[in-house]
């Protein structure tokens, strides 16, 4: 089942993706709701950030070939950090390159959507707690990473946190090929079996660390294959068994 949540005239509402259409639904995502027979064309809604999480959790390094491209040692554990809230950003939304920023990269990611409050969750019980999954790319001013020696500004901008376009629900863990597509040409292939720390896991040890709360987003990582963007391109991440979450890129006003 895939999950949207979208703007109709002035009011934003979920609905569930099938066919083209967008179904719209009464209740509550995390919990019970019902569709109704109100329909929407899917080429015609205006998209919003599939939930508006209290906190995005990125884990850094989750893929040995990322590593290996960074130069950097695999990790013994999940390395994590934060994006803000404000860094949310919807499918076909235009992510801003900021003036003080002179390398921006793209970063493909599976985003794991948290569907209760979690705490301390035991690893065999990780799949009671997961909403779905999403597109992500983890937008990053590399120069400013690199400069800062830490991730939070590189990381934090608004507009660094495309993720969608909607929530699925049902992904095969065990095969879900993984892409980035710059102006249309493949840059970052490789397959979410190929994780470090697996889905269970990294809910597992973020919420023992923090309370994640209904719509948090979990982002497990980028393989090989990051590179620059700059103003007038088209980035793409796919998720096969999801989608494919789009977004141009523009310069600073």
């Amino acid at each position: 089942m895939r999950i949207v949540r979208f703007v109709t005239g002035k009011q934003s509402r979920y609905g569930i993706v099938e066919d083209g259409v967008v179904r719209e639904i009464q209740g509550d995502i995390f919990g019970k709701f019902v569709v109704t027979d109100r329909t929407h064309s899917l080429k015609r809604i205006r998209f919003l950030a599939p939930t508006d999480p209290s906190k995005i959790v990125g884990v850094g390094l989750n893929y040995r070939d990322h590593a290996e491209e960074m130069k950097l040692q695999t990790p013994d554990e999940p390395i994590i950090f934060l994006k803000p809230s404000s860094a949310s950003f919807p499918h076909r939304g235009r992510i801003v390159y900021p003036k003080s920023c002179s390398r921006l990269d793209y970063e493909a990611e599976l985003g794991i959507v948290v569907k209760r409050t979690a705490r301390a969750v035991p690893v065999e019980k990780a799949h009671r707690y997961i909403l779905g999954y999403v597109c992500f790319n983890d937008v990053t001013a590399r120069d400013l990473q690199r400069q800062d020696g830490q991730w939070t500004r590189a990381k934090s901008f608004d507009t660094f946190a495309p993720f969608g376009p909607w929530v699925e629900t049902d992904l095969d863990l065990s095969d879900a090929p993984i892409r980035a597509f710059l102006n249309g040409v493949v840059r970052q292939e490789s397959n979410i079996n190929n994780l470090i720390f697996e889905v269970p896991y990294l809910l597992h040890f973020v919420s023992t660390v923090m309370t994640l709360y209904p719509g948090d987003v979990i982002t497990t990582g980028t393989p090989s294959g990051i590179g620059p963007m700059r103003p007038g391109d088209t980035i793409e991440i796919e998720v096969e068994g999801i989608g494919r979450l789009s977004n141009t890129v523009v310069a600073q006003s």
